[in-house]
């Protein structure tokens, strides 16, 4: 396994209960943004993954792109997720970090060695993304992705 100075880490991301409240305040209190705004739900998200099995949960994103790292808040809006579960657990706050790799499944592989299981998965256009369950030992939950290509946004808050 890599060293964490080999390591790229892409995203910190957290989980919000009203995406564009925060948003909103971030802009306006900060003057931070304009952030990105996406809905993930299918077809966009594919091979949604909660817990071992397929999911049909949606959310909002905001990403606010800080060169080529960016910052992620995340706002679940149906069906079940760890989104949910740390809403329920912590309430609002930092959730997650995300390390760019270039082989997921090997990644993967390497981290179930140790234990560690993947908890939610999916893909986002070319993207993938498989969340770790790391929250019992690191506090937070660690992120492995491909940081493949996405879409463009479909909103950018705020409209410029």
């Amino acid at each position: 396994m890599k060293s964490l100075k080999e390591r790229t880490i892409i995203q910190v991301a957290h989980v919000v209960r009203d995406l564009y409240k925060t948003l909103d305040t971030y802009w306006n209190k900060m003057g931070i943004g304009p952030w990105d705004i996406y809905e993930l739900k299918p077809p966009l998200l594919r091979e949604s993954m909660y817990r071992g099995k397929p999911s049909d949960h949606t959310y909002l994103v905001g990403c606010l792109w800080i060169g080529d790292r960016h910052y992620e808040v995340i706002q679940p809006l149906t069906g079940y997720s760890i989104y949910d579960e740390f809403l329920e657990k912590k309430g609002e706050g930092f959730h997650h970090v995300k390390e760019w790799v270039n082989d997921c499944a090997g990644a993967v592989e390497e981290f179930k060695a140790n234990g560690i299981e993947v908890i939610q998965s999916g893909k986002i256009d070319e993207d993938e993304f498989y969340y770790l369950d790391t929250e019992p030992i690191l506090g937070i939950v660690y992120e492995l992705g491909n940081n493949g290509k996405i879409r463009p946004p479909e909103k950018q808050y705020p409209e410029l």
